[in-house]
């Protein structure tokens, strides 16, 4: 069993082993959802629009990025035209419509003309004590003064009070892997959030991203041991009810399949690259 954790499996563990046995050890694929799909087909039009010059990157450039972004997604996951098909309140028109929707108030956050990332979608890993920390971040800025900005796109929409953790968990993450392979802490996290319109910076510091770093070894703690028991537990809250593999959860009446003889816990690109349709960049630095 190979020591490593990217911040989605870990948060899946935090929330319900027996979801993270369903991802990571049984391999177990969750039918495509309307939002997931947007938030994939936004990510990769905010994405392409930096290969614009400049001076062209602008609202109605990125609408037109939309179709064809979508279109590329339609012909790797043929199951995302039968998705849009199956959602009777959905027309291709509203569908491009929604997103474009997105793609819109990104400009009202953010000027891209103004902006040169150093990386899009760049993969990030490094070890700690032999576990393995590795993601895909959305954005990876650097200023010519050496400041870093690490930005992730969100489509949904903004946490209500006291429910940030999960996504300040994520990009708490990303800056312990950047630390620790580089030496230098990020100079700002930045979490935008597109569905209203509102902006999170947070400024890690040691101490924040030694906690995370304990947290995720106890996380990575508590999966050795579930292993070694070949025991994953579900922990019913209020988000089953959106969850795919509620008809297997014995918490429900479900039966789970039987557990491989060899249980291997892995994180592969296609979990990592959820809301990426294109390849990442090669890992950073």
């Amino acid at each position: 069993m190979r020591a490593a954790l990217s911040p989605s499996r870990a948060a899946d563990f935090k929330q319900c082993p027996l979801k993270f046995r369903f991802r990571t050890i049984d391999g177990l694929e969750e039918a495509p959802s309307p939002a997931a799909a947007r938030g994939t087909l936004v990510h990769a039009v905010l994405e392409e629009i930096f290969e614009l010059p400049a001076v062209e990157r602008t609202p109605e450039a990125a609408r037109a990025l939309v179709p064809g972004r979508w279109a590329a997604m339609v012909a790797d996951r043929p199951e995302l035209a039968e998705m849009l098909a199956d959602e009777a309140s959905l027309s291709e028109e509203s569908w491009f419509a929604a997103a474009e929707k997105l793609v819109d108030r990104w400009f009202t956050l953010e000027d891209p003309s103004r902006l040169e990332p150093s990386h899009r979608e760049v993969k990030v890993e490094t070890e700690v004590d032999g576990l393995v920390l590795r993601g895909i971040i959305d954005r990876l800025d650097i200023a010519p003064t050496g400041e870093v900005r690490v930005v992730d796109y969100k489509t949904g929409r903004t946490p209500a009070a006291g429910f940030e953790g999960k996504a300040l968990f994520q990009m708490k993450f990303y800056g312990l892997v950047i630390w620790r392979r580089t030496g230098r802490i990020p100079d700002l996290l930045q979490l935008v959030y597109l569905k209203d319109g509102t902006v999170i910076r947070y400024v890690p510091d040691e101490a924040d991203l030694l906690s995370l770093e304990r947290n995720v070894r106890a996380v990575w703690t508590a999966i050795e041991q579930a292993v070694a028991a070949r025991d994953f537990r579900p922990n019913p809250t209020k988000l089953c009810g959106w969850c795919d593999f509620k008809p297997l959860c014995p918490a429900f009446g479900g039966t789970p399949p039987a557990l491989p003889e060899t249980i291997e816990i892995t994180t592969p690109e296609a979990a990592l690259t959820a809301e990426a349709s294109a390849p990442p960049s090669p890992a950073w630095p």
